[in-house]
């Protein structure tokens, strides 16, 4: 049984700038972003941020090659990956040698597991804190899965639980309670080498509603109780945040590119059409005037010239359906994650297919009692057009240096396997790069 590990991160310097680059991988964009990381001071609402973002570059391409958060295509996925890369280096002036990048498909999961071990001395040292993880993370090991994230939940003396820091205490033995998110291997594997191509190193590897949460919500959003639903082109995903940890991940292969098929075969449309039309006019809760007003609708055989007019009530029709199967299916797997018996049931939506009108209502009625749109917070120098929620999974791969040191990776573990070559070419450019 084995099990391979994305690449670690180390931690930020607590007092150091630096210059992040990061890449948003989805099924409809792509997003390439540039910053310069600078400390910052004490937040009362950001408190897990060391530094503060100002964006430097900033690219965004039309995703090609992908499908449900994976590789489906090589060489368009490439290409795509270049051309986001390229825009936000002309407009950084910076060269991209290494990014951090999100992961979407490959079946993201979640499982808790705890351990116990003896303490050597009375008094708990770095030693038992490291063996006792180290227990963990050897209960979640999976043939053909990736560990993503493994992110230690709390630690216990005897009958004393949710200890955050255990070291310098004293007693016989030391539990842990850990979160392992994995994914498959080839999903991993694949997305690195469409990176890789590109002749750019992968630093990081992070699960996407992982990011979105650490870019749109509060401190205290995350200590009571929220889910975080990402809703992407291809994807919805699911990221459960309580005790100001995330505890629970998962995902499902239909988004907002499923609400444009349905209107492009509704309505005999062309897809780029489709597309226009819902982000224009569409809607998932009927209004009182739907029946008078008129859209225009070019059928996929005809030119822009002979357009066709029907009530946005049809329209309105199309959207509903598809978006009540979304929250619908969002809803159950949060009551079987146990969300139903967090106080509040906080549900803060993010992704680009969260942004149809009415959307938020619906999920309110479906899902929850307290909805929110999240967007990207604490970050300057982000044009209009990204300060919206397509954009909180890229501004979430910036914060993640900063809380990285949370995680625990076993010992010797480096990069989920790639191409032998691409690997042995990205070591020798490196060591030119550190010798020269």
């Amino acid at each position: 049984m084995t099990t391979a590990l994305a690449p670690r991160l180390r931690p930020l310097p607590s007092r150091k700038s630096t210059i992040l680059s990061v890449l948003d991988i989805g099924t409809s964009k792509i997003v390439s972003l540039i910053a310069k990381l600078n400390p910052a001071e004490a937040s009362d609402t950001l408190r897990g941020r060391t530094h503060r973002c100002r964006i430097l570059g900033i690219g965004h391409q039309r995703s090609r090659g992908m499908k449900g958060g994976t590789v489906v295509d090589m060489l368009e996925a490439e290409s795509a990956i270049r051309l986001a890369v390229d825009a936000a280096e002309r407009m950084a002036g910076v060269q991209v040698e290494s990014v951090i990048i999100n992961v979407t498909g490959g079946r993201l999961a979640s499982q808790l597991f705890d351990a116990k071990v003896s303490l050597l001395s009375r008094n708990v040292g770095e030693n038992d804190v490291h063996r006792v993880l180290e227990a963990c993370a050897h209960r979640g090991m999976q043939h053909g899965r990736a560990v993503l994230h493994a992110l230690p939940m709390g630690f216990s003396i005897g009958e004393t639980r949710q200890i955050r820091d255990p070291r310098g205490m004293i007693g016989d033995e030391l539990g842990a309670a850990m979160h392992i998110l994995n994914c498959d291997v080839a999903a991993v594997r694949n997305l690195m080498l469409a990176v890789e191509r590109c002749h750019l190193g992968v630093d990081a590897m992070v699960a996407t509603p992982y990011a979105s949460g650490l870019s749109a919500l509060v401190d205290d959003e995350a200590e009571l109780g929220t889910a975080v639903i990402d809703m992407g082109g291809g994807t919805t995903s699911i990221g459960l945040f309580s005790g100001g940890s995330l505890t629970y991940v998962d995902a499902f292969a239909v988004g907002g590119h499923h609400v444009t098929m349905d209107i492009a075969r509704g309505l005999n449309m062309r897809l780029a059409d489709a597309e226009r039309l819902k982000t224009l006019h569409g809607a998932c809760l009927a209004s009182s005037s739907d029946e008078r007003d008129m859209i225009a609708v070019t059928k996929a055989d005809e030119d822009g010239d002979h357009a066709t007019h029907v009530p946005k009530s049809h329209l309105v029709r199309i959207i509903k359906p598809r978006v009540e199967e979304i929250l619908e299916l969002v809803r159950d797997r949060l009551h079987a994650a146990g969300f139903a018996a967090h106080a509040g049931r906080r549900l803060v939506l993010t992704g680009g297919a969260c942004q149809l009108t009415g959307l938020s209502e619906m999920a309110q009625r479906i899902v929850s009692g307290q909805v929110r749109i999240g967007r990207p917070l604490g970050v300057q120098g982000l044009p209009d057009v990204a300060k919206s929620p397509a954009f909180s999974a890229a501004v979430g791969l910036m914060i993640y240096p900063q809380v990285s040191g949370i995680e625990h990776f076993r010992p010797g573990s480096g990069r989920a396997p790639a191409a032998e070559s691409d690997r042995y070419m990205h070591r020798v450019g490196r060591w030119l790069r550190n010798s020269f």
